[in-house]
């Protein structure tokens, strides 16, 4: 079972003082998208600023402070349950993380916060329920993937990430070399040497996977499904799904 006790967005203009006294009853994310404030976590201060996320555990002291002529906006979620222990236990959960404001993360508990404002009647906790874990999931990922000690350089996860989300239509190395800050040289050597493959060939694969998931279960054409997972036409869709599958792509889609 999940509760969420708390989820919503809140922006201090003014002055602002909140605390908990004898500890957190449930585990508190906090995210801060605007501005900066102060927040003493166990009798320790730590300045927040923007793209600062705070995870906190139940029983933690908790204060924060927005000081007259400072500006906050942060998203927060106030939760417990038997899953949450489990996943805040399986792995170390830092007090403070600097994570990109991610938009789909914030959609993420956008959906939250809308689900929870429905009256009684028109509730689904179910929903809710998966809502938070992927949540806490995503948080996770992330913190992890911005930790110094994960095993890539986090500009090659961002240029990753940016390659994902583009695969399927066309895009610069110029463009996710500028999404990570780096310049193109520099992006194209970082991400060769950390992912042990080009840029091209990293979108070239989800371009496949993405073909044969069409080819499977779409009655589109080959030269539809060419242009619609990025390869701009059929001639080379064909010469790169043989070179890397060792038949063409209507002698796979029969076999299916």
């Amino acid at each position: 079972m999940l509760n969420i006790g708390l989820c919503d967005y809140s922006y201090h203009t003014k002055q602002f003082y909140s605390f908990h006294q004898t500890g957190l009853s449930d585990y508190l994310f906090r995210l801060q998208t605007e501005g900066s404030c102060e927040v003493i976590v166990n009798d320790k201060n730590i300045v927040i600023e923007k793209g600062d996320l705070l995870l906190i555990k139940p029983g933690d002291h908790y204060e924060l402070r927005v000081e007259e002529g400072q500006n906050s906006g942060d998203y927060y979620l106030f939760c417990k349950g038997i899953w949450i222990d489990e996943w805040w236990n399986r792995s170390a959960k830092p007090t403070v993380s600097r994570i990109d404001l991610d938009e789909k993360l914030l959609t993420l508990w956008r959906h939250i916060i809308i689900e929870e404002r429905r009256p009684p009647s028109e509730e689904n906790n179910e929903l809710i329920g998966y809502l938070l874990r992927a949540l806490c999931l995503s948080l996770e990922r992330t913190v992890n993937e911005t930790s110094s000690t994960f095993s890539r350089p986090y500009a090659v996860t961002i240029m990753m990430r940016f390659i994902e989300e583009h695969a399927l239509i066309a895009f610069k190395i110029e463009e996710v070399a500028q999404h990570a800050g780096l310049s193109v040289s520099r992006a194209v050597h970082l991400f060769k040497s950390s992912v042990g493959k080009t840029m091209i060939e990293y979108a070239q694969e989800i371009r496949l996977s993405a073909a044969i998931d069409q080819m499977k279960y779409t009655i589109m054409t080959l030269d539809q499904i060419a242009e619609n997972c990025g390869f701009g036409g059929y001639p080379y869709f064909h010469k790169v799904f043989k070179k890397k599958y060792g038949v063409s792509p209507g002698n796979f889609r029969r076999k299916e």
